[in-house]
């Protein structure tokens, strides 16, 4: 082999290489520190919570089949999840059926933008009994309903503080 090969063989390698490292930091980080989270909107939006609830979350997704109650909803059914302490106090998002995603990836229904909140930490669906369930997505900080850690699907009453870091949500009329 001439001297040229094995030097652009050597040089090839070599690049090879130091791209591995470079990925492989990047894995580690990434599981470390998780995704970045950038700020979206001004100042000035962060006093309108429900305009920045649109901007940040996208339109929901059907996931599950709502609930079959004769096409109206049963007496006392919450119909709405209203975030009523953190970043976005006052959001409100409608129940209709559809499984709410809860977290700070940008494809969740509610973006948190929370350093206690995993990337997809929790979601809340409906049964076929037509109650809310939430459940933890195995996240590491938790989920909370009232005081209590979540380390199963839960059903949640009507007005019951559902708490991801420092957000809480409740599900209500």
């Amino acid at each position: 082999m001439s001297e040229l090969t094995l030097t652009v063989m050597r040089l090839g390698f070599l690049a090879v290489l130091w791209l591995f490292v470079i990925v492989a930091v990047q894995v580690i980080r990434s599981d470390l520190f998780g995704t970045r989270v950038t700020q979206r909107g001004s100042r000035r939006d962060a006093n309108r919570p429900q305009q920045a609830a649109r901007q940040t979350a996208p339109p929901p997704q059907r996931q599950q089949a709502a609930p079959s109650t004769g096409g109206r909803q049963r007496r006392g059914a919450p119909t709405k999840l209203v975030v009523s302490e953190g970043t976005l106090t006052g959001t409100t998002v409608a129940l209709q059926g559809q499984t709410i995603s809860l977290g700070r990836a940008h494809d969740s229904t509610i973006v948190l933008d929370d350093d206690y909140a995993s990337s997809r930490h929790a979601r809340i669906y409906p049964d076929r009994d037509g109650q809310w369930i939430v459940e933890d997505l195995g996240s590491t900080n938790g989920t909370y309903l009232d005081r209590t850690r979540l380390t199963t699907p839960t059903p949640v009453p009507l007005g019951a503080a559902i708490r991801i870091g420092k957000t809480v949500i409740e599900l209500r009329k």
